[in-house]
C-alpha cells in the first residue's frame, strides 16, 4: 500500500484517495477503508467528490444512470465526456496499483460456465446507461488477469507505466499507418528498426523491416524467402514453383507450420530437424536437406530459433547459417523471445551468426513493451516492397509532394495496421538501452537464482542437464510419495497418472497466489516451465513460488 498512500499524497482533485477505495475486488479481503478515506466529508449530490473548490467537469454532470449515448461527437457532450473517461481512467488506476500489490489475486478464477452466468455479457438492441458501461469495464478488469510479479504463466508478462502511456496516446490519435496521416508515427517506426538493424549487426543498420502482429513475423519471413527464390510465384501461384521445403527445429514455434498452411506451401513440406536439450542439430539438418534435393525437392527457407518457447535454448546460428550458404537457403532467425538479449552486453554472444537473411524480434516479451509488439527485420532492402505492393491507386498516389519512401503501407499485407511502434520507442527513451539491458540481465538473474535454488532440493528434478541458456527453468515437482522411487519408468507414470502439474497449477488459479505453466514434451511428462520476464520480480517471489508449489503438492 505505500505506492497507493504515496499516490493519495501526491494527485489531486481526490484522486488520490479513490485509487485506495476504487477496489475492482470488493469484498475479497475484506479490509476496512483506509483512515483518511472515512474523513472525507461527503460529497453533494452531483459534485466531483472533491475536498475544496474546483471546476472539475465532474461538478456540471449528476451521474450517468440517465446517459445514454450522449458522450462526443453528440452535441454538447463535452462536459460528460471529460467525466466519463475520468471515471475510466479512476477505474483503471485502481486497477495498475492492485496489480503490484502482492497481496492481490492473480487471477479471480471461475469456470467459463460460471462467469456467462455471474454477469449479463449478451449484447442488446436498446444501449446501455454510462453506470452499466463503467460496471462492465470495473467486472472485466475483475475477472482479468493481473500483470502481477507473481504471474509467471507467459513469456510476456509485467506492466511498464510508460508503455502504458505510450498505448494510450496511440489509441487516442487512431490513426493508420502512411506518413499522409501518420508522420510522426512512421517517422519512429523508419528510426526504431533501422536501430534495431544496427544492433542485429547489418552494416549502418541497411534494410528493411516491419512491426505486424506477434508471430505474423515469420509467415512475413517464409514469404520473402519464396518470393527472392521464386519472385514470378506472386502473379501465378503455387503451380508456378516446384516442390518447396523448409526446415526447423522439432522444438520451433508451431507458427512456421502455420505460416506454410497460409502460404499454401503446405504443413508437409516443413520437415523438423531433431534438436538436442532444445537446440537444433546441424549435422541432421543439413543430412535433411540433402535428402529433399534427391527427391527433387527445392529447400528455400530455414527458420533457427534463438529462444525456443519451452527450453529457452538458442540454436546454433554460426553452424546453420554455413549451412544455408553452402545450399543457398534463405536463413531465417526466430527470435521472438530471445531476440531481446541483443540488448545485453552480458548475453547476447547467445545470438551469435544472428545476422541473417531475416529476423523476428518481439520487444513485447523480455522487454515488457504492452502487447502486441513485433518486428520483423530484413537483410535486404526494397524486397518486402517488391514482394507485397499492389500499387493500390486510391491510397499510395505517386505524385505526392513529400518522399514516398515513407509510405510503408503497401509492403505490409495489412491495410488496417495498428501502430505498434510508439509503445517501443517511447520506452526506449524513457529507459535508454542501458536500461532495457538492466531489465533483461535482472531477469536472467533471477532464474538462474531458481535453478541454484531448486537444482539440488529435495522434491524436484530438473527436465534437461545443466544451467538455462534464457529464463526458462524446466522442472518437476516430486510430491512426497514419490521422492525415493528407484524406477525412473514408473515414477514418469506416477507423474502423469496423478497429473501432478495440472492439479497444482490448477489449485494456484483457485487461490489466485501465482501461475505457472506446465506442459509435455516429446517423451517427457507434464513438467512447469518457469519463465520470467517481469521486471518487477524480485527473489521473494521467487521463493514464494517455490513455497507455494510444495504447499499446494504436499498432499498429491
Amino acid at each position: 500500500r505505500a505506492w497507493c498512500q504515496a499516490a493519495a499524497q501526491k494527485l489531486s482533485g481526490g484522486l488520490g484517495s479513490k485509487l485506495c477505495l476504487l477496489n475492482v475486488n470488493e469484498g475479497d479481503k475484506g479490509a476496512a477503508d483506509p483512515p483518511a478515506a472515512k474523513q472525507q466529508p461527503h460529497a453533494a449530490e452531483g459534485s466531483c467528490g472533491c475536498t475544496k473548490d474546483c471546476n472539475c467537469t465532474k461538478a456540471a454532470v449528476q451521474g450517468f444512470s440517465d446517459l445514454y449515448s450522449t458522450l462526443l461527437p453528440a452535441m454538447d457532450g463535452d462536459a460528460k465526456t471529460l467525466s466519463f473517461l475520468q471515471e475510466v481512467v479512476d477505474i483503471l488506476l485502481a486497477y495498475i496499483v492492485e496489480s503490484f500489490d502482492r497481496d492481490t489475486k492473480v487471477i479471480d478464477f471461475h469456470y467459463p460456465s460460471e462467469l456467462l452466468q455471474m454477469n449479463n455479457w449478451e449484447l442488446q438492441h436498446e444501449p446501455s446507461t454510462l453506470d452499466d458501461i463503467l460496471i462492465s469495464c470495473r467486472a472485466t478488469l475483475k475477472y482479468a488477469i493481473k500483470t502481477h510479479p507473481r504471474y509467471f504463466n507467459q513469456l510476456s508478462t509485467g506492466l511498464d507505466m510508460v508503455g502504458l502511456a505510450a498505448d494510450w496516446l496511440t489509441s487516442t490519435a487512431n490513426t493508420n499507418f502512411t506518413y499522409e496521416v501518420a508522420p510522426v508515427f512512421v517517422l519512429l517506426e523508419y528510426v526504431t528498426l533501422k536501430k534495431m538493424r544496427e544492433i542485429i549487426g547489418w552494416h549502418e543498420g541497411r534494410g528493411d523491416g516491419i512491426f505486424s502482429p506477434g508471430a505474423i513475423s515469420n509467415m512475413y519471413a517464409m514469404l520473402l524467402a519464396r518470393f527472392k527464390m521464386f519472385p514470378e510465384v506472386k502473379e501465378k501461384g503455387m503451380s508456378s514453383v516446384p516442390r518447396l521445403v523448409a526446415f526447423t527445429s522439432e522444438h520451433s514455434h508451431f507458427s512456421i507450420k502455420k505460416g506454410a498452411a497460409a502460404l499454401g506451401i503446405g504443413t508437409e513440406s516443413v520437415i523438423c530437424i531433431k534438436a538436442d536439450q532444445g537446440k537444433l542439430i546441424p549435422a541432421d539438418l543439413e543430412r535433411r536437406i540433402l535428402e529433399a534435393k534427391q527427391k527433387g525437392f527445392v529447400p528455400f527457407f530455414v527458420s533457427a530459433t534463438a529462444g525456443t518457447t519451452v527450453y529457452g535454448a538458442f540454436d546454433p546460428l554460426i553452424a546453420i547459417s554455413d549451412i544455408c550458404r553452402k545450399y543457398n537457403i534463405w536463413m531465417h532467425v526466430d527470435g521472438a523471445w530471445g531476440g531481446s538479449l541483443l540488448m545485453s552486453r552480458r548475453h547476447r554472444w547467445k545470438l551469435d551468426g544472428v545476422e541473417a537473411n531475416s529476423v523476428t524480434w518481439n520487444p513485447h516479451k523480455m522487454m515488457s513493451v504492452p502487447l502486441q509488439c513485433s518486428a520483423l527485420l530484413v537483410r535486404e532492402e526494397g524486397l518486402m516492397q517488391n514482394c507485397n505492393q499492389m500499387h493500390a491507386c486510391y491510397l499510395f498516389q505517386q505524385d505526392k509532394q513529400y518522399d514516398l519512401s515513407y509510405d510503408t503501407g503497401d509492403k505490409a499485407l495489412q491495410c488496417g495496421r495498428h501502430v505498434d511502434i510508439f509503445k517501443l520507442w517511447l520506452m526506449w527513451r524513457a529507459k535508454g538501452t542501458i536500461g532495457f539491458e538492466a531489465q533483461i540481465d535482472k531477469c536472467l538473474e533471477l532464474s538462474e537464482y531458481l535453478y541454484n535454488k531448486i537444482k539440488d532440493r529435495e522434491g524436484y528434478q530438473m527436465v534437461f542437464d545443466g544451467k538455462p541458456q534464457h529464463t526458462n527453468v524446466c522442472f518437476w515437482y516430486l510430491p512426497p510419495g514419490m521422492r525415493y522411487m528407484d524406477d525412473k519408468e514408473e515414477k514418469k507414470k506416477r507423474l502423469h497418472k496423478f497429473q501432478v502439474a495440472p492439479v497444482i497449477k490448477a489449485r494456484m488459479m483457485e487461490y489466485g497466489t501465482t501461475m505457472v505453466s506446465y506442459q509435455p514434451q516429446g517423451d517427457k511428462v507434464n513438467f512447469f516451465r518457469m519463465v520470467i520476464s517481469n521486471p518487477a520480480a524480485t527473489f521473494e517471489d521467487i521463493d514464494f513460488l517455490i513455497e507455494e508449489i510444495e504447499r499446494l503438492g504436499q498432499d498429491l
